[in-house]
């Protein structure tokens, strides 16, 4: 393939950049359509070559999504989540749970050091939640809970990249809590325990405690799956 001119890479860099500007700002939403090329053309005022070369670029990484009489639409918030998606939803439930309590713990621990009174208001509120989710037996409602649960322990620890590491393994945990569903969501479980000792351990500011909570959690998600069926 011949060596393009830097002009002209830099101008498909650029659009490339400003199209993953509007992904990964939010202005515009995973699940929906990006504007026609047209529009584009004229609002970066560029050529159709240029727009046509950086969809196809970030169609490649997964962002983006071209469909045939449909248009394009965004299909993941960043070319990392894209790829976590694909090689997540390929591998084994306790290969992701493994690297799920590394993760975690580091999420833990960062939480007790930083986590504001918002933060700790919303753990507890989500807690709370748990426990009436599994009085009432909505295990769907549990495995919603728990995953908004660990998302905001994540939110807590105040550190964008791992939030967004953390936050792209979302569906490969939806997966693992849903397989051990019946065993959390019993009221007084190992399971219940060891989320109310990591929410204390991050009120009281103890990152050892909260890491050990952690990885807790994580070694009872590990035994379950362990379990024959």
């Amino acid at each position: 393939m011949p060596l393009q001119s830097s002009r002209r890479a830099s101008v498909i860099g650029d659009v490339i950049s400003q199209m993953e500007t509007m992904v990964v700002s939010g202005e515009w939403p995973v699940g929906t359509r990006i504007p026609p090329e047209p529009e584009l053309v004229a609002a970066l005022g560029v050529g159709r070559n240029s727009v046509r070369e950086a969809v196809r670029a970030l169609a490649h990484t997964g962002m983006l999504e071209v469909r045939q009489g449909d248009g394009t639409w965004v299909r993941a918030a960043s070319g990392l989540g894209a790829v976590l998606d694909r090689y997540v939803r390929r591998a084994d439930a306790r290969h992701v749970l493994e690297v799920r309590r590394g993760l975690e713990r580091e999420s833990a621990r960062l939480a007790a050091r930083h986590r504001t009174d918002d933060d700790l208001g919303r753990l507890t509120a989500a807690l709370a939640r748990q426990h009436e989710l599994a009085a009432a037996d909505d295990r769907d409602g549990f495995v919603r809970g728990d995953l908004a649960f660990h998302r905001l322990l994540t939110a807590a620890a105040h550190n964008p990249v791992l939030t967004d590491l953390l936050d792209h393994l979302g569906d490969a945990l939806a997966a693992t809590i849903a397989l051990t569903v019946d065993e959390q969501h019993a009221v007084g479980s190992p399971l219940f325990h060891v989320h109310t000792d990591l929410v204390e351990a991050i009120r009281a500011g103890d990152a050892e405690a909260a890491g050990h909570a952690s990885d807790a959690l994580l070694d009872e998600l590990l035994a379950l799956l362990d379990q024959p069926t």
